[in-house]
């Protein structure tokens, strides 16, 4: 039997030549929430296979065109996902086939991809590793020949708040001055017994999980979409990213992070801001973070911008 698809029936309607009621162009005309795999770099020198939500669209220049050719456009976006892995230059390609695809009607392609990237990420101290999730969306426009390719991720991280500690230790400072108020002398083997105990810990400052949203506009000339690298960046600075696999040493070591990194949202915004703005692949970004209270019933949140000469 043959795997070939068959001739297209001749005498099957189309309304696509008929008149057009209220003729003008089109910004755009597409598809969104496609389906599809794709392909992407796995941050160690390979790829690997993801399921993808795309979007892409083209715009519609002859006003007297009743639409795109859709079905066209899909099967394009399929073939070339096949051939092309998630690069800037793959990107290029898929755009300028969406635009070839439309035979005149269209001068720009723009597509959006949303997956998530899982990367495996290691204990603290311990030998154990697991694997991390984080929601990716890439933003590609080709027009007028340029290529526009924007990267948006989040990481979530610890943050405990610099003003809770402070009130912690006061409280732990009140509780020692207290319990030891009678003592003619001191012992570093009884200091050190004290603060073994429950005695030793009156109070503890609140922490919660938190999410940096972040967004780069590239500069296309780059080989690879620098995800990997930008998410390590974010991360190191953050100094407290969530972890995976844990083991007792692993959640000490973790403890202690956070008491290294106190952070008001202000604080880890400009962290983050002291990342993009140094790294010479963004033109431009945007970044809000967000933690998530423990004290309030509601959100801190923090917002920067900026671009890079």
């Amino acid at each position: 039997m043959s795997s070939l698809p068959s001739a297209p029936r001749a005498d099957l309607p189309d309304v696509a030549h008929h008149s057009v009621p209220l003729a003008r162009p089109l910004d755009w005309v597409g598809m969104d929430n496609i389906a599809l795999p794709i392909r992407i770099s796995d941050g160690a020198g390979g790829q690997m296979q993801v399921a993808a939500s795309i979007d892409l669209s083209v715009n519609l220049v002859n006003p007297d065109a009743r639409g795109i050719h859709m079905s066209r456009l899909y099967l394009q976006l399929q073939d070339g996902l096949a051939r092309e892995a998630i690069t800037p230059a793959g990107l290029r390609h898929l755009l300028q086939d969406g635009i070839a695809s439309q035979n005149g009607l269209a001068s720009q392609a723009r597509l959006k991809l949303r997956y998530e990237a899982l990367l495996q990420r290691r204990a603290l101290e311990s030998d154990y590793a697991g694997w991390k999730s984080y929601p990716v969306e890439i933003e590609a426009t080709l027009s007028d020949g340029h290529l526009h390719l924007a990267l948006s991720f989040a990481v979530e991280y610890s943050s405990t708040c610099p003003a809770s500690a402070a009130l912690s230790r006061q409280a732990n400072a009140e509780r020692f001055a207290d319990d030891f108020a009678a003592a003619t002398e001191l012992s570093v083997a009884g200091v050190h017994a004290w603060l073994a105990s429950e005695r030793g810990l009156a109070a503890t400052p609140h922490a919660q999980r938190s999410r940096a949203q972040i967004r780069v506009e590239l500069r296309p000339q780059f080989d690879e979409l620098p995800l990997v690298p930008l998410i390590d960046a974010i991360e190191a600075v953050l100094a407290t990213p969530v972890q995976t696999a844990v083991k007792r040493v692993d959640e000490q070591a973790f403890a202690r992070l956070n008491a290294e990194n106190l952070m008001f949202c202000e604080d880890a915004a400009r962290r983050v801001a002291s990342v993009l703005s140094s790294d010479a692949r963004i033109a431009r970004f945007e970044a809000t973070v967000a933690h998530y209270e423990s004290l309030h019933p509601h959100d801190a949140v923090a917002r920067v911008s900026g671009g890079n000469p």
